[in-house]
């Protein structure tokens, strides 16, 4: 606030002690979270973004949501159908997760279903995938790995007429023409980097030093952790402190030693975090804690994305984790199952794309996983099972 040179000179002094009392008791506070709710100085610089934010995040927590899936489409198809579940690696949790959600509607549909899994390197999902279409299975789908990492093997498939359909394998969900795939299955990329930078804004009040991990390798990762930085950007108090690109595969050993190396250049303004992948934080809590942090405090650490049974577990007892925009895995799985009833029928994909979720240990109840109410009736009335 300017002040009229025709004031005293005592009355400008007392007038700029004040100022700079009051922000540095703001700063204070801001180092000296308890909460996520208390965190920052409690007067944002972004308003409007706040309260767009705020709004965003309250109706994300919101767990008793009615079925918006699809209510209309093909019977079940007649005679028996082999799925074959290419897995990038079955260490991945949401991997695991949709593939056991296609096991379990496959059982609805009298189908049966292989999991393969590559290992987590390209030269083991490209035999995964290889051996996939030796089968000559009804359908294939591509789990959380990139198709143009396996181009041939997915021109064979296209070639035989083998439907494939993707969990997490393209940047976008729906059909893909280049890969050719019959349908994506996955939530939106931006509405996930969204919702989890809207919640930093929100439960900080527009005030955080954050820190942003990925995986720069992955395409759909390297997207959606720019998408976050974007949102974060539109609120000019929180402050993107550092991007630290770790390739899930190293997680385990190279997240104790960064996170340790931010601490120490960071201390009290790493505020939040926000990583692509839940399990991050599950390799970072070792360090946090040997650096001296409660696992109920700052910094505040939100996964966008998956929402395993560790990440609700951490989230539940407050372990290094505050929140996670989880993937209903199950459901995800039946509805790979729907796509391909779809498509063995001559039908097009449903086009549904399921909403962001935001779990916190207030509204998950104790629970392992995101699982919409809902879906397995929907399902199953549409298949006549």
């Amino acid at each position: 606030m300017p002040y009229h040179r025709t004031r005293k000179q005592t009355v400008r002094a007392v007038a700029a002690l004040a100022v700079l009392a009051a922000s540095l008791t703001g700063c204070v506070r801001g180092s000296q979270m308890a909460t996520p709710g208390t965190a920052g100085s409690g007067k944002a610089g972004c308003p409007g973004v706040l309260a767009k934010a705020k709004k965003a995040v309250g109706d994300a927590e919101a767990v008793d949501v009615p079925w918006r899936g699809p209510t209309t489409g093909p019977r079940a198809v007649s005679g028996p159908r082999t799925l074959v579940y290419v897995a990038n690696t079955m260490t991945n949790p949401g991997i695991a997760g949709a593939a056991e959600g296609v096991r379990e509607a496959a059982r609805t549909m009298g189908w049966k279903v292989r999991v393969i899994d590559g290992q987590g390197s390209p030269a083991g999902v490209q035999k995964a995938f290889s051996q996939a279409i030796a089968l000559n299975p009804s359908g294939i789908v591509i789990g959380g790995f990139d198709p143009k990492t396996t181009s041939e093997q997915v021109r064979q498939a296209n070639a035989k007429n083998i439907p494939l359909i993707g969990w997490h394998a393209v940047n976008n969900p729906g059909p893909s023409t280049n890969p050719k795939l019959y349908t994506n299955v996955t939530t939106d990329v931006g509405d996930v980097a969204k919702i989890s930078a809207d919640w930093v804004i929100a439960q900080s009040n527009g005030t955080a030093g954050v820190v942003v991990f990925t995986d720069a390798s992955i395409p759909f990762a390297d997207m959606k952790a720019k998408l976050i930085e974007k949102e974060l950007a539109t609120c000019p108090d929180v402050h993107l402190l550092a991007t630290e690109n770790i390739p899930i595969p190293d997680s385990s050993s190279r997240t104790p030693t960064e996170v340790s190396s931010l601490l120490a250049r960071y201390r009290t303004k790493w505020t939040y975090s926000v990583a692509i992948n839940d399990l991050y934080f599950g390799d970072a809590a070792p360090a946090l804690r040997s650096g001296g942090k409660q696992g109920g405090g700052a910094p505040f650490n939100i996964g966008a994305g998956d929402g395993d049974s560790s990440a609700f577990q951490r989230i539940n007892t407050r372990q290094f984790q505050a929140a996670t925009v989880p993937e209903p895995l199950n459901e995800q799985g039946w509805q790979i199952v729907d796509e391909f009833n779809r498509a063995f029928a001559g039908k097009p994909a449903s086009g549904y794309v399921s909403p962001p979720h935001i779990a916190t240990a207030r509204n998950s109840a104790g629970a392992s996983s995101w699982d919409p109410k809902g879906y397995r009736e929907a399902y199953r009335k549409l298949w006549g099972k």
